[in-house]
């Protein structure tokens, strides 16, 4: 008779634990480390805080020391959600198929690269349509070699207009590792001139960490996208029917400026795949997709 009252309830007691499991698993998040790497846990710990009130789960940031590791652990779900860049967020969604950009700031559409140059060469700010010749013949620097801002749109760029590669260009070339560390490169005269973004430009000089009498913009990019949420595609048989769109509506209406101030940005819209077709098709030509 026992046996009789346990069987109806197995099909719940199963639903039950399976459910218990989902929730009790964490949603883990990184982003790439685009500036100081030591300032990510303060940035991104209050991100994780909304999210976690807002979705009712626990949700952790972890912080990576490259680019590539912040792709890496997207691939091996060690993370389940990642703010990327432009290139590191299609390198992710090639690696993980059903991945999905949901959301983008309002800036993203339309992002931009600055290319700076040290006062000492001499060159002067350019409005025009095209990277200025004056570039040829110095010492250069990138960011990161998988940095959207400060490496794949710049390149495309100075091959566009200038028509030969960085190593033809310049007569050395180098990566920083992320924007903050390239201005720095660049104001003290260890490489003449290189590009950011130019986000990373404004938190710098807003900190008044850019001598202007030393350092200064000369010439700004057409634009294109770049940053956005990237999540993967199995996050539902994690969390639950419908919780990438609860997802994506949390951080859609994150409104507060403590938090926006993080990215920075003035607030989120809606992303796709598609709205990074152009940087896919970039790093296509440019060989940087394997």
């Amino acid at each position: 008779m026992f046996r009789r009252l346990l069987l109806p309830l197995a099909p719940a007691l199963v639903a039950f634990a399976t459910s218990s499991l989902a929730v009790a698993q964490p949603l883990v998040f990184t982003a790439i480390p685009d500036e100081d790497e030591t300032r990510l846990q303060q940035r991104f710990q209050a991100v994780a805080d909304y999210l976690a009130e807002t979705l009712d789960v626990e949700v952790r940031f972890i912080p990576v020391t490259s680019y590539a590791a912040s792709v890496t652990a997207f691939r091996n779900n060690q993370v389940q959600l990642a703010w990327f860049g432009g290139f590191t967020g299609v390198q992710a969604r090639e690696l993980v198929p059903g991945s999905r950009a949901i959301a983008q700031g309002v800036e993203d559409p339309e992002y931009k690269s600055y290319f700076i140059a040290n006062q000492a060469t001499g060159l002067a700010p350019s409005d025009g349509d095209t990277a200025p010749e004056g570039l040829r013949g110095l010492t250069f620097s990138f960011g990161s070699q998988s940095s959207t801002s400060g490496r794949l749109l710049p390149e495309f760029f100075l091959r566009e207009h200038l028509g030969a590669s960085p190593n033809e260009l310049f007569t050395r070339v180098g990566f920083s590792g992320n924007h903050s560390r390239t201005i720095s490169v660049v104001q003290s005269g260890a490489y003449q001139a290189g590009v950011v973004s130019y986000k990373a430009w404004e938190n710098e000089l807003e900190a008044g960490n850019i001598d202007l009498d030393r350092v200064q913009v000369i010439w700004e990019t057409p634009p294109y996208p770049d940053y956005q949420w990237t999540v993967r595609g199995d996050v539902d048989e994690r969390f639950g029917d419908g919780f990438t769109e609860r997802l994506q509506q949390a951080l859609l209406d994150m409104e507060d400026p403590d938090l926006l101030a993080s990215f920075p940005r003035s607030g989120f819209i809606p992303a796709v795949n598609d709205d990074y077709r152009e940087i896919l098709e970039v790093a296509q030509s440019l060989g940087l997709l394997d």
